[in-house]
């Protein structure tokens, strides 16, 4: 294969071995996916979407060759991401995620799709690309207490104020705010 090493450079081949990962990882893990519901058609969307970003994300990493550190032979080959880049870019995609409902043939809005599919919930915004992220169920409210959805809530919980992580009063108190309280450990 040609490639971004000059006009007389071609492609070896030792890199990750990304097409056999897509095909395995696709059967792995969608195999596990029965019905042709809304919740099977997301988690599919979903899945295709977290492989679409492995694959986006590989770089081309290259290691001179030569005497005295000059760069006679080149050696390239691709990497994947590693797992924290690929995390922390489905994490971003998940706080945009779309709320999608279930679309079947011939509906208003996508007639041109074949079948049953993912619209979104309001018809003003686009269709989910395979890139995106969706939703059909609303979040719980963690902040409450719910039996039905089983959440605890957070009333009463010891926070720290100086955090801005999840155990920091800002985001514990759900916006309720919090009593302070200074205390003394002595330690022997």
């Amino acid at each position: 294969r040609r490639g971004p090493g000059g006009p007389d450079w071609h492609w070896g081949g030792c890199s990750d071995n990304i097409d056999f990962g897509r095909v395995f990882g696709r059967e792995f893990v969608d195999s596990s996916e029965k019905g042709r519901d809304l919740r099977f058609l997301m988690n599919l969307h979903n899945n295709e979407a977290g492989r679409m970003t492995v694959f986006s994300e590989m770089r081309q990493e290259c290691k001179c060759h030569g005497m005295s550190g000059s760069c006679t032979v080149k050696t390239c080959w691709m990497r994947l991401p590693t797992f924290r880049t690929v995390g922390d870019l489905l994490k971003d995609r998940f706080d945009g995620a779309s709320r999608v409902i279930y679309g079947n043939k011939g509906s208003n809005r996508a007639s041109r799709v074949e079948g049953p599919h993912l619209e979104p919930e309001n018809p003003a915004h686009k269709p989910p690309s395979p890139h995106d992220l969706v939703y059909f169920e609303k979040s719980p409210n963690f902040c409450t207490y719910s039996g039905k959805a089983g959440t605890a809530g957070t009333a009463g919980r010891f926070c720290n104020s100086s955090s801005p992580a999840l155990d920091g009063c800002e985001l514990l108190c759900c916006g309720r705010g919090y009593r302070t309280r200074t205390q003394r450990v002595t330690e022997r």
